[in-house]
C-alpha cells in the first residue's frame, strides 16, 4: 500500500503541476454551470432537483475523462520514462493503481466543485438528497470506468491524441450499446438483455434515480478490473520484449 501511495502522489501532483488540468477543470464547471443554468434553464422549470445536470454528465465525461487519462502511458512511453518507471522496485499492479486511483482522485476534485451548482439548488428549494447523492455515486462510478478504459488505451501507444481516440470510441460503444439494442429490435430477448446489462448507461440511469443496487456497483467495479488487468497484460507484454 506504501509503495501505491507513493506512486499515487506523484501522479496526482502531476495533475496539477499541468495547465492541460486547469484548462480542463475550468471548461468542465463552466459547461456544466452553462448546461443547467442557461441551456436548459433551471429557474423556468421551477423545481428543485439536478437532473438535467446529472443526464447530460456521462457524455461529457466522454470528451473530459480521455483527456485526463491520454497522458498517463502515452507520455511515459513517447519521453521514454516507462523504462525507468518500470526498473523501480515496484509491481506493474502497484504502479497501474497508484496511476488509477490518482486520476480518479482528480476526477473526484472536479465533481466536488460542482457542488456551488447544488447550493444554489438548496438555496431556491428544498431538493431531495437520496437522488443526488447517489447520482453523485454514479457519476464517480461511470467516470472511473472510463478512466480505467483510458488507462488501457493509454498503454497501447505513445500518442496522446490516438490515446484520446481509442478511449472515446471504447467507452461511447460501451456507453451506448445497451440503448441500441432497445432501438433496433431486431435481436432475441436474451441477447438485448445481455448487452443491456453491458450498456455502462443503463447502469448509471438506474442509479441516478436514487436507487443503489449492489448489482450497479458490482457492474462497475467488474468493468474497472477487467480493463486495469487489461493493462497489466499490456505492461507484461512490454516486460517480455
Amino acid at each position: 500500500m506504501k509503495r501505491i501511495g507513493i506512486m499515487f502522489g506523484k501522479e496526482f501532483s502531476a495533475y496539477f503541476n499541468s495547465p492541460i488540468a486547469y484548462v480542463l477543470l475550468v471548461v468542465f464547471l463552466v459547461f456544466q454551470g452553462w448546461w443547467f443554468f442557461w441551456f436548459r434553464p433551471f429557474f423556468v422549470i421551477e423545481a428543485a432537483e439536478m437532473r438535467e445536470f446529472f443526464g447530460i454528465l456521462p457524455f461529457v465525461f466522454l470528451f473530459v475523462i480521455p483527456a485526463m487519462s491520454m497522458r498517463l502511458w502515452a507520455e511515459e512511453r513517447r519521453t521514454g520514462t516507462i523504462e525507468v518507471l518500470l526498473t523501480l522496485p515496484l509491481n506493474d499492479h502497484e504502479v497501474i493503481l497508484g496511476k488509477f486511483l490518482a486520476s480518479v482522485a482528480f476526477l473526484a476534485v472536479a465533481l466536488a466543485l460542482t457542488f456551488p451548482i447544488y447550493l444554489v439548488v438548496s438555496y431556491v428549494g428544498s431538493p431531495d438528497p437520496g437522488p443526488i447523492v447517489a447520482s453523485y455515486l454514479a457519476a464517480l462510478l461511470v467516470g472511473a470506468a472510463y478512466l480505467s478504459i483510458g488507462l488501457f488505451a493509454s498503454a497501447l501507444t505513445k500518442n496522446q491524441i490516438v490515446a484520446f481516440i481509442l478511449a472515446l470510441v471504447a467507452c461511447l460503444a460501451l456507453f451506448l450499446v445497451g440503448y441500441a439494442t432497445q432501438l433496433s429490435g431486431l435481436l432475441t430477448e436474451t441477447l438485448t438483455n445481455v448487452l443491456s446489462y453491458i450498456g455502462l448507461g443503463v447502469h448509471y440511469e438506474s442509479m441516478s434515480r436514487g436507487v443503489i443496487d449492489s448489482r450497479d456497483v458490482v457492474y462497475y467495479l467488474s468493468i474497472i478490473g477487467l480493463f486495469l488487468f487489461l493493462n497489466a497484460r499490456v505492461l507484461a507484454g512490454r516486460n517480455l520484449t
